[in-house]
C-alpha cells in the first residue's frame, strides 16, 4: 500500500514548565520568583485534587462523624500524590505529546499510508501491553478464572491465561488505532464505526461465556489509562494536524473511543476460545 497523504504543513507544541495560574499574591514574594512555574504547576495540581480531599472529608467527619486516620500520614500522601500528579502531567506535555504528535506528522510528511497504519497499530498494541492497569486486571481475571473451574488452578495456567488476556487486548487496540488512524486519512463519520462497534459488542455477549463478559467490558475501560491516552491523543491531534481538510477538533479525537471498544469484542472472542 502505497497511497499517499496530502500533508499539511503545520509546528509542533512542545510543553513548557509555565503556568498561568499562579496566584499573583505568590508573585509578589521575591524568595519564589525562580520557583514561580514548579510552585504553579504544584498549586495547580493540588486544586486538581482539591475536590477528592473534601468529598472524603465531609462524609469521614460529618457522616460517619469518625477521626481520619493517621492524620499524618494521610497528608503525606495527598502531598506525594500532588508532587506524583504535577510530574506526570508535565512529563506528558513535555515528552509524550510532543513526541506523538512530531511523529505523526513524520509518517505524515513520509506519505506512506502502510508505515502510518503499522505505526498506528504498534503504538496501540505497545502501549496496550505495558498498561499497568491492564496487567493488575488481568491477573485478577486468571486467578477467577482458576477459581471458578475455568482453568487448572496452577501458576503456569494463571500464567498463560493473564498473558494471553493482555495479548488479546493488545491486538485488539492496535487494530483499533490502525482502523482510527484510517477513519481520520479518509474522513469518514466516527458515529457510524462507533455504532457498528457496539452491535458487534451487543450481539457478542449473547455467545460469550457469562465468566468472560464482566471481563471484556472492563477490558474496554483500563486499555485507556496512563501511557495509552497521551500517546493516543498526541497521535489523533498530529495527525489531524498534518493531513490537508481534517480539523484536529472534528477529526483528531475519537481514538480512545476505538481503543474501549474493541478489546470487549476481542476478549469475549477470547473467552469462547478458551472453551472449546
Amino acid at each position: 500500500m502505497t497511497k499517499r497523504i496530502d500533508f499539511k504543513p503545520g509546528k509542533n507544541h512542545p510543553g513548557s514548565w509555565h503556568n498561568d495560574r499562579m496566584p499573583q499574591r505568590l508573585k509578589n514574594i521575591p524568595l519564589l520568583k525562580p520557583f514561580y512555574p514548579v510552585v504553579a504547576l504544584v498549586l495547580g495540581s493540588f486544586r486538581d485534587l482539591l475536590p477528592i480531599i473534601v468529598v472524603i472529608g465531609f462524609f469521614q467527619l460529618a457522616v460517619l462523624k469518625q477521626p481520619l486516620p493517621d492524620l499524618y500520614g494521610l497528608l503525606t500522601g495527598v502531598a506525594l500524590v500532588t508532587l506524583g500528579l504535577t510530574l506526570f502531567v508535565q512529563g506528558l506535555e513535555m515528552g509524550l505529546f510532543p513526541i506523538g504528535e512530531s511523529m505523526a506528522r513524520g509518517f505524515a510528511r513520509k506519505g506512506n499510508l502502510f508505515w502510518l497504519l503499522a505505526f498506528g497499530f504498534a503504538l496501540g498494541f505497545g502501549t496496550t501491553i505495558a498498561e499497568p492497569a491492564l496487567i493488575a486486571v488481568a491477573g485478577e481475571a486468571a486467578k477467577v478464572a482458576a477459581t471458578g473451574g475455568m482453568i487448572t488452578d496452577t501458576p503456569v495456567e494463571r500464567s498463560s491465561y493473564a498473558w494471553g488476556l493482555r495479548l488479546t487486548v493488545g491486538l485488539s487496540v492496535g487494530a483499533a488505532i490502525a482502523l482510527g488512524v484510517l477513519r481520520i486519512i479518509r474522513g469518514w463519520p466516527i458515529q457510524h464505526l462507533i455504532l457498528a462497534g457496539y452491535l458487534g459488542v451487543i450481539l457478542m455477549t449473547f455467545f460469550a461465556p457469562p465468566e468472560i463478559i464482566g471481563i471484556a467490558y472492563d477490558s474496554g475501560g483500563v486499555t485507556t489509562s496512563t501511557i495509552t491516552v497521551p500517546l493516543v491523543t498526541a497521535l489523533g491531534v498530529g495527525l489531524a494536524s498534518s493531513i490537508r481538510g481534517r480539523n484536529p477538533v472534528t477529526d483528531g479525537f475519537g481514538l480512545i473511543a476505538f481503543a474501549s471498544l474493541t478489546p470487549m469484542i476481542f476478549v469475549m472472542a477470547y473467552g469462547m476460545i478458551r472453551t472449546l
